[in-house]
């Protein structure tokens, strides 16, 4: 369990992290408009992410299901990356299926 805790956070960091300078670096892109809705999967994926760090710090009865409604938004947030060229996309969807998997694994445990 503690090894899961731990893997967890730092893939639950690292995604947060990735989002937000995916974001950043989509707002930054010729055709912002085509990346809107990479912008928007970012934002609510690293906002979720830091939820699940808030939350565990707390020890709230809810962390469970924040962690399921992470998996959720790092799916969608990866599934949106991976349609895009752009090596910020690129490094936002792996970092997303890492943390989709680290939170798989610590629910699973």
């Amino acid at each position: 369990m503690v090894q899961a805790k731990e893997n967890l956070f730092e893939k639950v960091i690292a995604c947060q992290k990735a989002c937000e300078h995916c974001f950043d670096r989509c707002l930054q892109e010729e055709d912002v408009k085509m990346m809107a809705e990479c912008i928007r999967t970012d934002r609510d994926c690293a906002d979720i992410c830091g939820m699940v760090v808030s939350f565990s710090h707390r020890q709230s009865p809810l962390l469970d299901e924040l962690i399921a409604l992470c998996i959720k938004a790092c799916d969608t947030c990866a599934s949106e990356c991976e349609q895009h060229d752009h090596d910020h996309c690129k490094e936002c969807a792996k970092a997303c299926r890492e943390c989709e998997a680290a939170c798989k694994e610590y629910l699973a445990v």
